[in-house]
């Protein structure tokens, strides 16, 4: 009885110090790639929607700066469905945060002020600096 006892103990004791190699992070290439791949989405999702003199345009604030506040912002016609932007902009937003936080990422604390002025040229949502 004895015996069975101490195997007990070592084995739970055992499983409690296992290496942490078993808990899967995800890499900083993962978060590139998954980064990349969002954006693109957006910009995609995006650019199949035109403007016109009857349908204008407006901007969303992009990106996560580690310092806080976007990176840019991305110009839309007003024909996208605002909602469903908004909520793949905001998963993308979390995404970078996450990802700054994981890997100490800093950058400049600079303010990116929304455009004053975006003018639908060609059909195309386009920011004047």
């Amino acid at each position: 009885m004895k015996t069975i006892l101490k195997l007990c103990c070592v084995f739970f004791l055992s499983q409690s110090f296992q290496c942490e190699d078993q808990i899967v992070e995800k890499s900083r290439t993962d978060y590139i790639n998954q980064l990349q791949n969002e954006k693109q989405f957006i910009l995609d999702y995006i650019a199949s929607f035109s403007c016109n003199e009857n349908i204008g345009c407006s901007s969303i604030a992009f990106g996560s700066k580690p310092c806080g506040g976007p990176w840019e912002y991305l110009a839309h016609s007003n024909a996208v469905d605002i909602v469903y932007l908004t909520n793949l902009v905001t998963n993308y937003n979390a995404l970078e945060a996450s990802y700054n936080d994981a890997f100490e990422i800093v950058s400049d604390c600079a303010v990116v002020n929304p455009p004053s002025t975006i003018n639908c040229i060609d059909g195309v949502c386009t920011i004047i600096h």
